[in-house]
């Protein structure tokens, strides 16, 4: 019995083997090591000269180790917030019943599987002053009176159908598709008439917003920063869809049928049902995007030379900007150091969102 027992134990350790060596030597050695040069003067060249706290003093003044972190912090509010906000409605929109699903999930999805390099490479072109996203902002300023009399047309005759089928008692919803077919239609025909009467014209402005190369800031980030939020939701919020995808489709459908008894819209549906039921699923989308906007590093690198460094620099970034400096001197003591405020700040805010967050349990 002992000699099967221990031929189990045996097996045991052959398979959890490589990963325990593995986290040995890349986790606990590695923080190990970080720990220590944190606390020391160490360029990869020379010995490591024990410095105490002078690395963690020195970061405090430092302007770009200042900038780095306001950047970190609000890059990582503003990214967790939208990115969860619009992977739950496009989960709840793949997971309700329209044609084609199948495919617009795929379509959804298709941004996560792609390589960040090359989503980093094209968003480069896109950002340039002459690229695809400023042409298509001049080409929306310059035909402004075409769209809002478009707009305005159309949701002026979508409201008047409806609200005319509802004074006759016929069950009709604001967004009925048909009478937004035929609201489409003469929106389209009044747009085309007054266009060709000449009572708007379009305009010949041309818009060049400088997306990267820029020191400007907007709000509490830096322009260019704001380009990478964009960039950063569109490769990850389909994988958070993903997970909410998941959790859609292991509720009950008999809640949702009581509520439609009791006379809950869908509205309300999904404010008691969907959103307390999915708790846990948000609980781990927004820990994970807590954590993967704290540590974002490589479309940062990738900018490169695009940007200049104070307008996207962050914390993982400015960790490897001074372990591996161009064209100057390593600093790895004042990298470890700041990889450790990093990581510290990224429990603290982990911790806190478990406390004061998202649940982990569903509620309602």
């Amino acid at each position: 019995m002992n000699y099967l027992r221990l031929r189990q134990q045996i097996y045991g350790w052959l398979l959890v083997g490589p990963f325990v060596i593995t986290l040995i030597v890349l986790f606990l050695y590695a923080l190990l090591r970080t720990i220590y040069f944190s606390f020391t003067r160490y360029d990869l060249f020379n010995d490591a000269v024990w410095i105490g706290v002078n690395n963690f003093t020195e970061l405090l003044n430092d302007s770009l180790f200042l900038i780095a972190l306001s950047n970190t912090i609000f890059f990582s509010l503003i990214v967790t917030v939208i990115q969860t906000i619009l992977a739950l409605a496009l989960a709840i929109l793949v997971n309700s019943k329209v044609r084609g699903k199948g495919f617009f999930r795929t379509a959804f999805y298709i941004p996560g599987i792609l390589s960040s390099a090359s989503v980093t490479l094209i968003f480069i072109w896109l950002y340039q002053k002459n690229g695809y996203l400023n042409s298509f902002v001049s080409s929306v300023a310059n035909h402004y009176p075409q769209l809002s009399c478009f707009l305005l047309t159309a949701l002026g005759c979508q409201f008047l159908l409806v609200v005319n089928d509802k004074r006759k008692g016929l069950p009709v919803g604001w967004f009925d598709p048909a009478w937004g077919m035929l609201s489409v239609i003469i929106a389209l025909a009044v747009t085309y008439i007054v266009s060709t009467l000449g009572w708007i014209d379009a305009t010949d402005r041309i818009i060049e917003v400088n997306w990267l190369s820029t020191r400007e800031k907007a709000g509490p980030m830096p322009v260019t920063l704001w380009a990478i939020v964009i960039q950063n939701i569109y490769t990850t919020i389909p994988t958070f869809m993903l997970l909410f995808l998941a959790g859609l489709q292991g509720i009950p459908g008999e809640l949702y049928e009581a509520a439609r008894i009791d006379g809950a819209n869908k509205w309300q549906q999904h404010w008691h049902i969907t959103i307390p039921q999915l708790a846990p699923v948000t609980f781990v989308v927004v820990t994970f995007s807590i954590i993967g906007t704290l540590q974002m590093f490589d479309q940062v690198a990738l900018l490169g030379a695009s940007a200049p460094l104070e307008s996207r620099i962050t914390l993982a970034y400015y960790v490897y900007h001074n372990a591996f400096p161009p064209g100057g001197t390593p600093q790895v003591g004042i990298a470890s150091a700041a990889a450790l405020i990093l990581a510290f700040i990224t429990l603290i805010i982990v911790y806190l969102q478990k406390i004061f967050g998202v649940k982990e349990k569903a509620h309602g």
